[in-house]
């Protein structure tokens, strides 16, 4: 018998057992399935890929009409599950092969998906290659699922738009509480890990962008630092500030997708900064230990350690970030408590002028010169501006450009003297004056916060943040609209979290904390969505 028929045969054997076990088999609920239980099924031959795959295609054709999560699902993604079944049933397996994974849809992929950034800009524009961090994927074995719906270019066009809002996706809409505001700017990739309509997805950050979705979504998520993952071939703000990073439901499964796309490039020379070489990256799943908070130093900004009035935080959320420094203190962290940021406080506008003289030179450079196809011909920030301008499906003017009408009116971009000032500021205020100085100054592993607060603590500076899920709104919170007028920011069953944020590459110790955290509050299974896709794996396995 060839190899080539004995590959057939076993294959169909590996089918037949798994109808077999469709029969009598328990298969992992998908809202909640970790990386360690759909492995075992698919290596224990309980389900396939294909099986797997396709659970989760009909779970977003459930509910995306509703939640706008999904811009597009790959059209070779019941194919590729097939390849990677064969693969595994010749020997060949990733740490995560045949897993679904769905990318934030400014991440490119070499193949018959968009990478769009939100905007009819850019449908149709083929980029030359996979970014590196796509590719990393598929070298892992991983499905590409599709792409989730973004804030129209990562939440970096509109003041007075909405988050989780782009004109090729529409307005995707948390799981949580009626017309729940997403938060931006990767709030697809919060809406569909959440409900899962994946394992787990991808997402970036400038300031906030994986952090907050991930709280506001009951989700764990690790913004990583800037040049631990390359930001190749993705739609750029600020080359100083963006990193690509995992959104996921448990801080394990975070740290699984984590180590598959970190590594050196070439092709972003931030990654030069990091300190191992690819083959001895941190194994972040092995930092998976309920003793990671023991003997860490870990700083408290002033006035949170009380909880008080002072804090400006919700009472829900005081009261519930009171009980987990009492955890701290009891898994042997030592709390250093009244940590000042004086720089951050004083920051100014230095950081808008970062932002926007990056992106006036980052989008052109980093991104649309480097198209090998582009039927829009849109070149520059101007062409974007202009395109959008003209397009009615862009939502112009109801949705303005005013982020990007500054960025034009500014006259500069980030190779000028003007930005090199503001950018000075920035690392002088956000630095020895904000996070960084406070870890050095104060002898710190951590600084721990709610979640939005750290990750604007270390926005500037690209330090790596983790947060994790602590719980909900409760049920007498007071509805309130987002800005726009179009969603409810606040709402009963609202999720919150906190966070863990450190020193640059320090991701290995943060996720330790994180996880000796989370196991002791299991959150996440306490807060449900009251929007959930109904297919599971019973309903497809021998189908």
């Amino acid at each position: 018998m060839t190899g080539r028929v004995l590959s057939a045969c076993c294959f169909i054997l590996q089918l037949a057992l798994c109808v077999a076990n469709a029969a009598n088999g328990s298969f992992p609920l998908l809202l909640d399935a970790t990386l360690d239980e759909l492995r075992q099924g698919l290596d224990s031959g309980a389900f396939s890929s294909v099986d797997l795959t396709k659970a989760y295609i009909a779970r977003i054709n459930e509910v995306n009409g509703q939640l706008h999560a999904v811009n597009e699902i790959n059209p070779d993604a019941l194919k590729i599950a097939a390849e990677r079944d064969k693969e595994r049933y010749n020997g060949t397996v990733g740490p995560l092969h045949g897993i679904p994974i769905l990318i934030k849809d400014n991440i490119a992929t070499d193949d018959k998906m968009n990478n769009t950034a939100g905007s009819f800009a850019l449908v149709g524009a083929r980029p030359p290659r996979d970014s590196t961090v796509a590719a990393k994927l598929r070298k892992a074995g991983a499905v590409i699922l599709g792409k989730a719906n973004l804030s129209q270019w990562a939440n970096f066009r509109s003041d007075n738009g909405s988050s989780g809002w782009s004109s090729v996706g529409g307005q995707a809409i948390g799981a949580y509480f009626p017309g729940q505001d997403p938060s931006g700017s990767s709030s697809g990739s919060g809406v569909a890990s959440s409900v899962g309509l994946a394992w787990a997805c991808l997402g970036t950050e400038t300031a906030g962008s994986i952090i907050s979705p991930s709280e506001e979504n009951n989700l764990v998520g690790i913004k990583p630092s800037v040049g631990l993952t390359s930001r190749y071939l993705v739609v750029p703000i600020s080359e100083h500030q963006d990193t690509v990073g995992p959104m996921a439901r448990t801080v394990k499964d975070a740290a699984h997708l984590l180590r598959a796309i970190v590594g050196k490039d070439c092709h972003d020379n931030y990654t030069s900064a990091i300190p191992f070489a690819d083959k001895d990256v941190p194994d972040y799943v092995a930092a998976c230990k309920t003793s990671g908070l023991q003997g860490k130093r870990i700083g408290v900004p002033r006035g949170l350690a009380t909880g008080g009035e002072d804090s400006g935080f919700p009472a829900a959320v005081a009261t519930a970030f009171r009980h987990a420094l009492g955890l701290l203190r009891a898994s042997g962290a030592v709390l250093v408590e009244d940590v000042d940021f004086p720089g951050y406080e004083q920051l100014g506008s230095a950081n808008d002028v970062v932002l926007k003289a990056d992106f006036v030179t980052g989008v052109r450079e980093l991104y649309l010169k480097h198209l090998k196809t582009n039927p829009h011909n849109v070149t520059s920030l101007a062409d974007l501006q202009a395109f959008t301008h003209r397009d009615p499906r862009e939502g112009w003017p109801e949705r303005d450009t005013g982020i990007w009408d500054s960025a034009l009116a500014l006259g500069f971009g980030n190779d000028s003297p003007q930005f090199r000032e503001a950018y000075q500021e920035q690392l002088t205020l956000g630095g020895e004056g904000g996070l960084a100085g406070a870890l050095k100054n104060r002898t710190l592993d951590a600084v721990f916060a709610p979640s939005g607060y750290a990750s604007g603590l270390a926005a500037l500076l690209g330090h790596p943040v983790v947060t994790v899920p602590m719980g909900r709104m409760p049920n007498d919170t007071k509805v309130t609209q987002n800005g726009f007028g179009n969603l409810n920011a606040t709402a009963p069953n609202q999720p919150f979290g906190v966070a863990f944020a450190g020193d640059h590459f320090t991701e290995e110790a943060l996720i330790g904390m994180a996880y000796a955290l989370e196991q002791q509050t299991l959150v996440r299974e306490k807060v449900r969505p009251i929007v959930l896709p109904k297919t599971e794996l019973n309903d497809v396995v021998g189908k």
